[in-house]
């Protein structure tokens, strides 16, 4: 009967997570990147916003406070094992095809964040809310719908942002420095107890310092590991942009699978990794203090900058050049990412494994504190306040067990609602798409002039 269930679940997976899904988003992450006159030109600015404060804006937060726990999510284990996953099943081009959705989805994440900020209100005791639920039923009169993704998104984040992390962390922990999965459960539990109960400003001050940190971190040593591979870096770069689109062979074992392969799983680890269109980061940017939606959008469109056009990139860099410069690796039986990951990064001696060990560790817990404030919102959404604490304990808890128990249906299940939230949050999108095109006409060209439309107040 179990079996029959997870064959169930594992169908059900596959349906939603299949082309029409891949499609659906790709295909407004280019609809967006037109009718915004392709926002992606703004890139340099939208940086330079992104460590402006602007404190005499209504908002709870910093803007970089707002990115950056926004940040803490979508930087995850899918920017490490989840490139190795699209390499190893879909070649090398797949390194291609994960880039571009970043290079596009840029255009959905400004869009997404720009309705959550327009359509945001504040509690009485001052707590802005937003995201796509109340873009739908504020701006669409969709509440219906609004509550659907709320539900989803709040029962999703056990999953995909807590347990799924934990058990990576410990996995790592316990290979690398011999931890037992038990104690490292209880240690992450504690940990995230800590900052959560201290609501967004204790999230978004401790994702202030740890994001940054532990980006540049990763970042730096995927620099000196592609330093030491440094002449088989430009072979990698062709290999990567002719086996995007043509099947074949190149060095190192590694094989590329045809355009459809190649895309396939390129855009989905992609789309899975820098989350846009899912509606998660816009209930960050939500809190953000901002003059105006416009401002806010473009800052949390860099987090698709960096999660997938750049820290994607870099992973799918050090993987291919590192397999190309080490043909021991057999390509041949490996169709685990993980696996894959953690032989390329260990042809560096000492630094790669250590490089992998940090990264996967401050990557997922990041993901975890981040998630954790996205369910909260949605669960206050559709429970009320009084939901709240109760969310936290057993957030807590599934952390705590997450190391010792068996989370392949876990992550399945997650999988699943995480696809499912995207299908509300791009209703929002598209059926708002004019009134992201107005706002940004009315902003873009003055991004210090001030919204003076009042946040409406509620009764939550």
């Amino acid at each position: 009967m179990f079996d029959t269930i997870v064959n169930v679940i594992n169908q059900i997976d596959k349906m939603v997570w299949g082309w029409w899904m891949i499609l659906l988003l790709l295909g407004t992450h280019i609809f967006m990147t037109v009718r915004t006159g392709f926002i992606q030109r703004k890139i340099g600015k939208a940086i330079r916003l992104s460590v402006t404060k602007d404190p005499d804006a209504e908002g709870e937060v910093s803007q970089f406070g707002a990115l950056t726990t926004a940040l803490a999510s979508t930087i995850g284990t899918g920017n490490i094992i989840g490139v190795g996953t699209a390499v190893a099943l879909g070649g090398p081009g797949a390194v291609f095809w994960c880039w571009i959705t970043g290079v596009f989805g840029i255009a959905t994440k400004y869009s997404e964040s720009l309705i959550a900020v327009k359509y945001r209100v504040k509690t009485k005791d001052g707590r802005m809310q937003g995201g796509a639920m109340y873009a739908l039923e504020r701006g669409l009169n969709m509440k219906w719908l609004g509550m659907i993704f709320a539900f989803l998104a709040g029962f999703a984040s056990f999953g995909i942002g807590c347990a799924t992390q934990v058990n990576a962390i410990a996995t790592v922990c316990e290979e690398n420095l011999h931890i037992a999965p038990a104690l490292v459960g209880i240690v992450v539990a504690a940990l995230t107890a800590l900052v959560i109960f201290g609501g967004i400003r204790s999230i978004a001050n401790v994702c202030e310092k740890l994001v940054p940190f532990m980006a540049a971190f990763y970042i730096l040593g995927c620099v000196i590991i592609l330093g030491l591979n440094f002449d088989f870096i430009i072979p990698a770069i062709k290999t990567i942009c002719r086996l995007a689109f043509t099947p074949g062979a190149a060095a190192g074992g590694l094989v590329g699978r045809g355009i459809m392969m190649a895309m396939q799983y390129g855009i989905a680890r992609g789309l899975f990794s820098n989350e846009s269109g899912l509606g998660s980061a816009p209930i960050a940017a939500a809190a953000a203090q901002t003059r105006n939606p416009v401002r806010q959008a473009l800052v949390s469109s860099t987090g698709t900058f960096w999660d997938t056009v750049v820290v994607c990139l870099m992973t799918g860099l050090v993987l291919v050049t590192s397999i190309m410069k080490n043909p021991s690796i057999d390509m041949s039986n490996i169709t685990d990412g993980g696996i894959l990951t953690t032989l390329a990064f260990q042809q560096i001696p000492v630094l790669g494994p250590f490089i992998l060990v940090v990264g996967i560790i401050s990557f997922a817990y990041s993901t975890v504190l981040g998630w954790a404030y996205y369910g909260e919102r949605c669960v206050e959404y559709f429970a009320g306040k009084a939901g709240l604490i109760p969310y936290r304990v057993v957030y807590i808890i599934v952390a705590a067990v997450a190391p010792v128990v068996s989370l392949n249906l876990v992550w399945t299940v997650a999988d699943i609602l995480n696809a499912l939230m995207a299908i509300p949050n791009l209703v929002a999108v598209l059926l708002l798409s004019n009134v992201i095109v107005k706002e940004t006409k009315k902003y873009i060209n003055d991004l210090d002039k001030k919204d003076d439309t009042p946040v409406e107040v509620i009764d939550r």
